[in-house]
């Protein structure tokens, strides 16, 4: 008898490691589930000398809030989709940023917004184009991809459809700046009699200047999203690469997700965002290998100047631009947030 009672017990106790061990490994593996999140809010020529302390404070305190808003969602097991809609929302709603309230004005003084998403797990994707009245553009396109049945509406369709969606709208006016009302100011005296920004080749400064975000959520989901004011002085409704799915923002959950910014339209004509994550996809390249490759190698001999936010499905982050500077932000998984500007600095 107290050889079965010894056995009974050595078999419970082999059961008891054998269960503590198996729910120490789950613990472990839903410790180590990666997420990341990266955001942008323009490159192009920032240097120290064209900042004062006062504005880099104002620009790294904003980018802190907006990486924070995104991983909030991401660290509490919430949707790559929720965290990059959050994280440019912040940045919408900024006067700093060429998005939404802080948005350039078209040779005509009004706005024309655009923006796109794409959702890394499906496939899916939305985006608008030259929208005047939609406070968050971010927030149209994502109701145009799960809303309907469309990808890209423009204009007063877009309006519209907003409308219906009951989507918060304002005036026009709303998304007025004084500094951006100089800029065009500026750029109208740079064009002169011509008065056609179709024919006359502004300087890029006044061709920068878009947000972006891009996550991995901890359920191995890619997303990005981007949002823009456009160029400044544009006319005849022009559109840049922001709404254009695989030229501005790209994702894809065996492969990486991407946000651009920069000169829009080389990055349409060489489908920037799509192509790193091809490289990545099919030449089995890192994610710095293939941004690296498209923003300094076939972007920057041809004149293409900005530069990309990227992540892969394990978390990595990289950030390339060819310009002076860009503002970007990032965080893995529940580590420090890092904010830069300017191109020596590290990230």
């Amino acid at each position: 008898m107290r050889k079965v009672v010894m056995r009974l017990l050595q078999s419970l106790l082999v059961a008891g490691v054998s269960l503590a061990l198996s729910q120490g490994v789950a613990f472990a593996e839903e410790q180590e589930k990666a997420f990341a999140i990266a955001i942008h809010g323009g490159a192009g020529t920032i240097t120290k000398a064209s900042l004062t302390d006062e504005q880099e404070a104002a620009y790294k305190a904003k980018l802190s809030e907006a990486i924070s808003a995104g991983h909030s969602i991401l660290a509490a097991g919430g949707s790559s989709m929720d965290a990059v809609v959050a994280a440019v929302q912040v940045l919408e709603d900024s006067p700093l940023f060429n998005a939404g309230r802080g948005a350039v004005y078209t040779y005509d003084g009004e706005h024309e917004l655009d923006a796109s998403i794409m959702n890394g797990a499906t496939g899916e994707a939305g985006a608008v184009a030259g929208v005047k009245t939609v406070k968050s553009p971010i927030e149209l396109a994502r109701s145009v991809m799960e809303n309907s049945v469309h990808v890209m509406l423009s204009g007063e369709g877009a309006e519209a459809f907003a409308a219906d969606q009951q989507l918060a709208l304002v005036e026009n006016s709303y998304f007025n700046t004084e500094r951006r009302y100089q800029q065009l100011q500026t750029a109208k005296e740079k064009l002169g009699k011509a008065d056609k920004q179709a024919y006359v080749e502004l300087d890029n400064k006044y061709k920068y200047g878009t947000v972006g975000a891009v996550a991995l959520d901890q359920d191995g989901n890619l997303a990005a999203a981007t949002s823009t004011g456009g160029m400044t002085a544009k006319r005849y409704g022009r559109v840049g690469d922001s709404p254009i799915i695989g030229a501005g923002t790209w994702a894809d959950n065996a492969s990486c997700a991407v946000s651009a910014t920069g000169h829009g339209e080389y990055f349409i004509r060489y489908h920037v965002a799509a192509d790193i994550c091809s490289r990545v996809k099919y030449l089995g390249e890192s994610v710095q290998e293939a941004g690296d490759a498209v923003i300094n190698d076939v972007l920057l001999p041809k004149g293409g100047t900005g530069g990309v936010i990227i992540v892969d499905g394990k978390g990595n982050v990289h950030m390339p631009f060819n310009t002076e500077g860009m503002y970007r932000a990032s965080q893995v998984g529940n580590g420090e947030i890092n904010v830069a500007i300017y191109q020596d600095e590290l990230y």
